[in-house]
């Protein structure tokens, strides 16, 4: 007697979407990373020279500190 498993997934199938999945979840990380950094960015060039000066920044140091925020 043959029996045949009709629910079973499909190996490539599931290979497939496992793979789609991968793709989507690093272009929202990539994409949360990036938005994270634009807000540091922002938010330290809204602060005075005296302000930064106040928690040891300078206006030079804003690239780099949002570049950090992210990795």
């Amino acid at each position: 007697m043959a029996a045949f498993d009709i629910y079973r997934a499909n190996t490539l199938t599931a290979a497939k979407s496992g793979l789609s999945f991968n793709v989507l979840s690093m272009a929202i990380a990539s994409f949360v990373a990036w938005n994270d950094e634009r807000v540091t960015r922002k938010t330290l060039n809204s602060l005075t020279n005296r302000e930064l000066e106040d928690i040891g920044l300078v206006r030079g140091d804003i690239d780099g500190i949002a570049r950090q925020s992210t990795h």
